[in-house]
């Protein structure tokens, strides 16, 4: 699918490229966090990189929905519905992320455009995930306000290591990017394209050929992912915060890796030791689905060392065996 002549990255970048700490979380903050992430990514641009930018919206989908809960109750104002929420978000950073890189390739004398494409991702309604859902949401609640929810709105809630009860929701799998053809021609027109924020608005098929939201989370390393393997991305970038993998994460014989194939991934994977289970596996997860769909190589390495790590300096390189 892809043209020949181009270089084309998928780059995910993780919501703490976004809020740095808990005393940096306003627009402006997030704002500043976005200029210092696509700074870097304007280095890849300027290296002949054609860029894809996939996001994480965690925080921002809680402080819209906390928003909403306070309004509900001080205003009686309507609440949101999460699919919104992630729509909202969506907007919002891909606004920050797409006027912040196009100041720094204006800056640069760099003549592309860029756009954020409010994504939507089909998942399997029958997806196993739907039967046990484990993503805690919003704010916390007493006992008998969680138990009225659930009976009226029929949301699934869990008390909370006692520090009140929450609503959870289903992560499912990405199925489908709905606007994959979208995204492409961007990318062929030579545009900068910002996509499947958050991992994209969940959407299930409705029948008759219609969508509809559902309330869930999907990882946004897994459609990041989706969306490498579905566009033949060149690679496969996933920016967090750490400069390299490391295997016994957080143990005294802790150790970085320079490079790995796929299957000395699976193997680490399989070890169930080296890689937390909500942050560094579903990201070696997603790369495993990359690579082995015919990805040609992935990197995982922090954004201020991006553009050390493409010259090999740096990260950790998975490559095929």
């Amino acid at each position: 699918m892809s043209n020949p002549e181009k270089k084309v990255a998928v780059v995910a970048i993780g919501g703490n490229s976004l809020i740095k700490d808990k005393d940096h979380q306003t627009v402006e903050d997030q704002y500043q966090a976005a200029k210092e992430t696509t700074y870097h990514i304007a280095d890849m641009i300027e290296a002949g990189w054609d860029v894809v930018i996939g996001h994480g919206n965690g925080p921002q989908v809680g402080f819209i929905l906390r928003r909403s809960e306070i309004a509900a109750k001080v205003e009686g104002m309507h609440e949101v519905p999460l699919d919104v929420c992630g729509a909202d978000s969506q907007g919002a950073i891909g606004y920050a992320l797409q006027q912040t890189l196009q100041n720094e390739l204006y800056r640069r004398g760099i003549t592309k455009n860029v756009a954020t494409v409010v994504t939507q991702v089909l998942v399997d309604h029958h997806d196993k995930a739907f039967q046990n859902p484990t993503k805690p949401i919003g704010g916390f609640m007493d006992e008998a306000e969680a138990k009225r929810r659930a009976h009226d709105m029929d949301w699934s809630v869990v008390e909370d290591a006692g520090r009140g009860w929450r609503r959870v929701v289903a992560s499912p799998l990405p199925k489908e990017i709905v606007e994959l053809a979208s995204i492409h021609a961007l990318i062929n027109a030579g545009v900068v394209v910002i996509g499947v924020g958050g991992g994209g608005i969940p959407v299930i098929d409705a029948g008759n050929g219609a969508y509809a939201g559902t309330a869930a989370v999907i990882d946004k390393d897994y459609a990041s992912s989706l969306l490498a393997q579905k566009i033949n991305a060149d690679l496969f970038l996933i920016s967090t915060a750490v400069e390299k993998v490391m295997l016994n994460f957080g143990k005294p014989d802790q150790k970085a890796i320079d490079r790995m194939t796929v299957s000395e991934a699976k193997g680490y994977l399989a070890e169930g030791k080296h890689f937390a289970k909500g942050s560094m596996a579903p990201k070696i997860q997603a790369i495993i689905w990359y690579m082995e769909s015919g990805g040609k190589a992935a990197l995982i390495t922090n954004p201020q060392n991006i553009g050390r790590a493409l010259r090999g300096e740096t990260g950790t390189w998975i490559l095929p065996d």
